[in-house]
């Protein structure tokens, strides 16, 4: 009787902290949740709400006006269908140099000894992890005056400096891709490089041949990172072409535009426009990660950066 009571309540104990414990998970993930949903739930909410409701106390996310102006007002200013398809295609060509210069220098990273390896991939690391703010001084000096002896030529405000970085393995985020690549070239079995090697293709053609289509999964993972990552960047884009019609650029002079061109001095006013300019950005980006959410994932799970 004694050892049936004892039974009950340390099952009881143990259902209840069991309780306990998924009801903390649950809070703690509701929490995170919120944190990051909130932000976007408000760009939403602001990108549909009428003037009126900026005014109004009682509307909180959820506009009592909906209203398209918003959006109307970012597309005609923004011009829209140039500007995106401007990013859209600089982004695309920066991601074509990237994943064939980062997978190439990985793939000489990971098969080949030569003296100086560890000191040139600790340079690559390097990149990763100095901040590009602390040379981008030099960088727009560099391509204000590209060129050699008398041959000098302005880059700036042309897509050059770009194309430039991401062909010679410095472009945005070139060294993390450099390291995904390595890092997965390392895992495939030199067996498949010697049956090559056998059938008589050289380095490079075993590189093109037999690499690559067995990396299928670090390039879908480097060619999402580099196309959404340049897709976003206002860094080079701002440093580099402030005169081309680029989304980030429009979005950062976007505010000022609307106060000085169509003379909107109230700054919530210019929010709604703003998030809704935002939301135009964003959405098609949103809509190309639906369609290969499933091949970026198993990318990433077998590309050596999982945790």
């Amino acid at each position: 009787m004694r050892k049936s009571i004892k039974e009950r309540y340390a099952k009881m104990v143990g259902s209840s902290a069991h309780m306990l414990l998924s009801l903390g998970r649950g809070i703690i993930l509701l929490g995170i949740v919120f944190v990051i949903v909130s932000p976007i739930l408000s760009i939403i909410s602001d990108a549909i709400m009428d003037q009126q409701d900026v005014y109004n106390p009682l509307v909180f996310l959820i506009p009592a006006n909906f209203t398209t102006e918003n959006f109307q007002i970012a597309w005609s200013n923004m011009n829209y269908v140039r500007t995106f398809v401007n990013t859209i295609a600089l982004a695309f060509a920066a991601m074509i140099l990237q994943v064939f210069v980062c997978s190439l220098t990985g793939y000489g990273f990971a098969r080949f000894r030569f003296p100086g390896r560890g000191i040139l991939f600790a340079l690559v690391i390097v990149t990763i992890v100095i901040p590009v703010q602390s040379y981008m001084v030099s960088m727009f000096a560099q391509f204000q005056r590209f060129g050699i002896f008398d041959l000098r030529l302005n880059l700036l405000n042309t897509v050059a400096p770009v194309l430039l970085l991401s062909g010679f393995g410095m472009g945005l985020r070139s060294g993390l891709y450099i390291y995904i690549f390595r890092q997965f070239f390392r895992g495939l079995p030199k067996e498949i490089e010697e049956a090559a090697l056998i059938d008589g293709a050289g380095w490079l053609r075993t590189y093109l041949r037999v690499m690559m289509p067995n990396a299928m999964s670090a390039i879908i993972t480097v060619s999402v990172f580099s196309f959404v990552w340049q897709y976003n960047d206002t860094f080079y884009a701002g440093m580099f072409m402030q005169q081309i019609a680029l989304l980030p650029v429009r979005l950062v002079t976007l505010p000022n535009f609307l106060i000085s061109q169509i003379h909107v001095g109230e700054a919530a006013l210019v929010s709604l426009v703003v998030s809704a300019g935002i939301l135009l950005a964003v959405i098609p980006v949103v809509l190309m990660y639906f369609g290969i959410q499933r091949m970026f994932m198993e990318g990433v799970e077998r590309s050596g950066i999982v945790g």
